[in-house]
């Protein structure tokens, strides 16, 4: 039998309510030893919010709610209580240790999420998605990551396993009856089967690239030559004065990363120093970053001066822009009168007047994703679950080439790609890969 798990589900510090659970077969006598209440029957309803006493130490009591959760019907699948009690740092480690006094052990990073999967609760990606929900930084991410944790990864990759298991079962037929002869409308059906789980793979992937971005934010770098706007443009594209803006060149010494939201994703822009020959060693640092930043960047806002001629802007700017296809150039401060000649596809905007911001903001979004994303149907991928899907490509290549060779070790490469993609929900044979998951899990969940 499992042990008691105890652990503070709330972020430490001081606030209304703290909650510390326990989970386990067991933990409603515990319940019993540390907690009184009026209202409380000698067996407490399961799903009932009682009004008591925790018995903190002698004559030492915490006016606090319990609630009682039955098994299989809670997060774990194992009996569960939670006490809600005043929010305060020392208050919940009290809580704590009385709980572990009475027998409870300290819960490990993700262990009441690892025990709702290890009793079929959740499913690992599912179990995943959580991680993904607690850390969104946008809507986009959040609705994706709710869409994993209702099962839409699990149902693709279920059903894909679902069919390599037909084939193994096909196989396995043909090699008991050798007789029948029926090996090679066997090796049709089988492959017939291969070459609509590799469609299936390869659409994920492509659902991947996406899946980045929605995790990540679209990240774009601003550059441009000294006191061209790039630190007002910033701020315009934020909502917010984040960055210094003086008439001096050379203000912004080092690169200043801020985000905002556009339909969903999360834009990471990426100020940067004025690119020019400089004998300033930190604004010299500060370029060198700069030209870094071209480097890294989905996104290059190329900002220019409307106001002056392009060879007052520095045209070997240009050079370093000559390889990267995903280059918008902004044309900055269109309300003064205009001395610079027309640019291919450029955007013209007042930073200062907040101007065709917007417009910025759409190009940006369309020139990476293509198409306006509809969160409630993405399916949200993470770096792991991708190279599970690389993996599963290459095993693919080598069921292809085995067409020749005996059915036998068709299926033993078959079982390896089901056992591959098991990675993905759980429904493997590597205790390694859960126990991994859940270590990047925060105690008390």
């Amino acid at each position: 039998m499992k042990n008691i798990i105890c652990a503070i589900s709330t972020p430490m510090g001081k606030g209304a309510i703290s909650i510390v659970r326990l989970s386990g077969n067991g933990c409603l006598e515990i319940l019993k030893k540390v907690f009184t209440s009026s209202s409380m029957p000698i067996t407490p309803l399961p799903n009932m919010l009682y009004l008591g006493k925790f018995k903190l130490g002698e004559n030492l009591f915490e006016k606090c709610f319990a609630v009682y959760f039955k098994s299989p019907k809670t997060y774990t699948g194992e009996d569960m209580v939670e006490f809600q009690i005043h929010g305060g740092t020392i208050l919940a480690q009290k809580v704590l240790e009385k709980l572990i006094e009475e027998g409870a052990t300290l819960a490990e990073p993700g262990e009441f999420t690892k025990r709702a999967f290890e009793n079929g609760k959740i499913s690992l990606d599912m179990a995943e998605s959580i991680i993904g929900e607690i850390n969104a930084e946008s809507e986009g991410e959040l609705k994706a990551s709710l869409g994993v944790a209702e099962g839409k990864l699990y149902k693709k990759i279920s059903s894909l396993q679902n069919g390599l298991t037909e084939c193994l079962a096909k196989i396995e037929a043909t090699l008991d009856y050798p007789e029948e002869d029926i090996e090679q409308t066997t090796r049709d059906e089988v492959f017939e089967i291969i070459k609509n789980a590799e469609n299936e793979i390869k659409n994920l992937i492509i659902l991947a690239k996406n899946s980045q971005f929605i995790s990540n934010g679209i990240n774009i770098a601003i550059v441009g030559a000294p006191n061209v706007g790039k630190s007002s443009l910033l701020n315009s594209l934020i909502g917010q004065e984040r960055a210094i803006v003086t008439d001096i060149e050379g203000t912004t010494r080092d690169v200043l990363t801020e985000s905002t939201s556009y339909k969903g994703i999360k834009l990471n822009f990426i100020d940067t120093a004025g690119i020019r020959e400089s004998k300033d060693t930190v604004e010299k640092i500060g370029i060198d970053r700069a030209k870094k930043a071209l480097s890294t960047a989905d996104v290059i806002l190329y900002v220019l001066d409307a106001s002056r001629r392009e060879e007052e802007q520095q045209i070997q700017i240009k050079e370093l822009l000559l390889n990267n296809n995903n280059v918008l150039t902004i044309v900055n401060k269109c309300d003064l009168e205009r001395k610079l000649q027309k640019q291919p596809n450029e955007i013209e905007i007042s930073a200062l007047k907040d101007e065709n911001i917007e417009k910025i903001k759409e190009k940006i979004y369309f020139l990476v994703l293509k198409e306006e994303i509809i969160f409630d149907k993405a399916i949200l991928l993470n770096a792991r679950q991708l190279q599970i899907l690389h993996e599963a490509e290459d095993i693919l290549n080598q069921i292809n080439e085995s067409k020749t060779f005996s059915m036998d070790i068709t299926a033993m490469l078959i079982k390896n790609l089901w056992n591959c993609l098991g990675k993905i929900t759980g429904e493997c044979e590597n205790e390694n890969i859960i126990d991994l998951i859940f270590s990047k899990f925060c105690l008390g969940k």
